[in-house]
Parts: structure tokens; C-alpha cells; sequence
């Protein structure tokens, strides 16, 4: 009896191996804290007639590092993740292919956020986050200015990530570059070590380990502006409110646009513009907004019920693109001279 369904089960088998064989892979490059929701993936596999093998690799920075060490034998056909901060050392390293721009969809101020290079997907904004509880608590009034910040009462009271080994960090010190000017910007780095600034790896260290929300000793943190409301969302809880705020101080906001590009030397050119549209379609776009905590690009999009905790700052600052690019690189060598050495 088990020899007459031997020849059924192998053959299906068979079938099924070769089918599995016949979809062809597409690899997608992306930072940590990429997450769409798995039906969506297996629905656009199912699509496009692929599989999907993503490789998550550590902060922005270090994704696009592994990108240009790999280049000579690359390690991925579309990429996620490189955003208006590391666009410049990206096309400068000539990984990027160029990519069939789609019609210009995104919401007004963001098409020109990232070279042609690069497809927009996402934004955000880097922002100083503070502990609602710890103020009430003490009776100090919030800062106003990165001024403020440099004062005895605001002393140890702020942690930071390194520029140079933190996307967020990074942007932070762009956004006072960009309001106060190179030279002030770093004399008020220099009042800041001097008023006892921490400084951490990563984000995740300052937000969970040094943050007072979390049972840190500092109640101000560089985080995102979508951290309050993301507080709110995780809550095991109920809560009126967030327990966080984020502040829009003048040269302490930086608005962050992720991208998505085609590697060049990759593989499912096909498959890859697929997935770039598909990181712009009306379900991702929603998705991301509690998955990854960022703003949706496309216009039409509806926001997401919890992001109402967390208002778009009013302003925001950076050096102009080409200075950065310019000057992107020294200005991180010269932070690390002022605020550590």
C-alpha cells in the first residue's frame, strides 16, 4: 500500500521543489528598525513571483557601509533605508543604479528631498524628547533654546548619540550646524560637554538605558518626534496622555526622508522596481506609520490614528545638501575633537 502512493507524493513534491525554484529571489538591504507587516511581504511575493530574502544590517550608516565594502560582489538588488543624511556618500561610492522615477506622488516639500538616485518613502524628524513625570516632578521649566540647554540648571540632564556611529546623532548635529552656523554650533558643543553632556553608541541606549522614562538618569534624549505617540501605542496601560514629549527647539530638529534604491550590480531589476512601488502603495504607507513610526510620503494617505500624539515640528534645520556633502565627514571628525577628546 505504500508503494502504490509513493509515485503521487514524490511527484508532488517534485512539483512543489520546482516551483519553489522557479521564484526568483529578490535580496533587499535595509537598517534595524525596518518592519512591514508579514502579510504584506508574502502578499507581494505572491505577486511578483519572488522570494523575498531581507538582510537587516544594524543602523543606516552601517547598512550603507556593508553596501560599499560589498560592491565588487553585491550583496543585494534594492536597498532601503539611505536617507538625505548618507544620500551624498552613497552616490559618491557609485552603489546606487539609476532608478525609473515614478510620477511624483509624494506630499509637497519631499520631492526634492533625496536625489533622483533615490525613490522617497518615508520621513521623519529627529527631536528632543523629555520625561513629562521627572519636570513635574522637580519644578524646572522645559528649555526653549539650545541655550537653555547650555545653562547650570539644565546641567547633566541630556544624552546624545555620536554622530559618528548613530543616524539620529548625526542628524542632531547637522540640525545645529544648519540654525547656528558651523562655528556656533560648535562653541555650544563645547559649553555642552562642559555642562555635563552624555554621550551613548546608539539610540537605543539612550533611549532605554540613560532616558529617566526608562529608569535612566536623564530626562532629555535625542529621539524622534513620533516617540510620544509610539509611548502611547505600546502602553500596556491606558493612558490619557504621553508620558514623553518631543520639543521643537530651534536647531534641535532635523527632518529625516528615507529612500529606496536599485544596487548597482544587482540582480531582478524587475522585482526591484516592483518592491520600490510597493514600499510606496497605500497599505505600506499606512503601515509604516506604527511599524516604523515615520510619515507617510504618498499624498493621500491617510495618518494613522496614534500619530495624533505626535505633531509635525514647525520647523527644522540643516546645512544646505551640498555643504553637507562637502563638509558632512570633517564636521564629525571636529564634534568628536570638541565633545570627546
Amino acid at each position: 500500500m505504500r508503494l502504490r502512493f509513493a509515485f503521487p507524493i514524490l511527484g508532488w513534491l517534485l512539483a512543489c521543489s520546482a516551483a519553489h525554484a522557479a521564484a526568483a529571489e529578490l535580496r533587499v538591504l535595509t537598517h534595524a528598525s525596518f518592519a512591514v507587516p508579514q502579510p504584506l511581504l508574502a502578499q507581494f511575493e505572491k505577486e511578483a513571483g519572488v522570494t523575498l530574502r531581507i538582510t537587516k544590517a544594524g543602523d543606516a550608516g552601517e547598512m550603507l557601509n556593508k553596501l560599499i565594502l560589498t560592491r565588487a560582489n553585491p550583496v543585494a538588488d534594492v536597498v532601503f533605508g539611505i536617507d538625505n543624511v548618507l544620500a551624498a556618500k552613497a552616490q559618491a561610492a557609485q552603489v546606487l543604479a539609476p532608478l525609473d522615477r515614478a510620477p511624483d506622488v509624494t506630499i509637497n516639500g519631499l520631492a526634492g528631498s533625496l536625489p533622483a538616485l533615490l525613490r522617497p518613502v518615508d520621513y521623519g524628524y529627529v527631536t528632543v524628547n523629555y520625561d513629562k513625570a521627572w519636570f513635574a516632578k522637580k519644578g524646572l521649566a522645559l528649555p526653549q533654546s539650545l541655550d537653555d540647554l547650555a545653562q547650570p540648571a539644565y546641567a547633566r540632564l541630556l544624552v546624545v548619540q555620536n554622530p559618528a556611529t548613530s543616524s539620529p546623532g548625526n542628524a542632531f548635529l547637522l540640525a545645529t550646524i544648519g540654525a547656528l552656523g558651523e562655528e556656533n554650533a560648535f562653541a555650544w558643543w563645547g559649553r555642552m560637554r562642559a555642562n555635563g553632556l552624555k554621550v551613548v553608541k546608539g539610540w537605543s541606549e539612550a533611549y532605554y538605558t540613560e532616558f529617566s522614562h526608562n529608569g535612566g538618569s536623564r530626562p532629555l534624549v535625542v529621539s524622534y518626534a513620533t516617540s510620544p505617540a509610539a509611548e502611547m501605542f505600546y502602553s500596556k496601560t491606558q493612558l490619557s496622555e504621553p508620558p514623553t514629549g518631543s520639543l521643537s527647539l530651534r536647531g534641535g530638529v532635523f527632518r529625516q526622508v528615507e529612500g529606496v534604491a536599485l544596487v548597482v550590480g544587482g540582480r531582478q531589476r524587475a522585482a526591484a522596481l516592483r518592491f520600490a512601488d510597493f514600499l510606496r502603495s497605500m497599505p505600506v504607507q499606512q503601515a509604516l506609520q506604527t511599524e516604523m513610526w515615520m510619515y507617510p510620503v504618498a499624498k493621500g494617505v491617510p495618518r494613522a490614528d496614534a500619530l495624533r500624539y505626535a505633531p509635525e515640528p514647525s520647523r527644522f534645520d540643516a546645512p544646505p545638501a551640498q555643504v553637507l556633502t562637502d563638509k558632512g565627514a570633517d564636521w564629525v571628525r571636529r564634534w568628536t575633537q570638541v565633545v570627546l577628546k
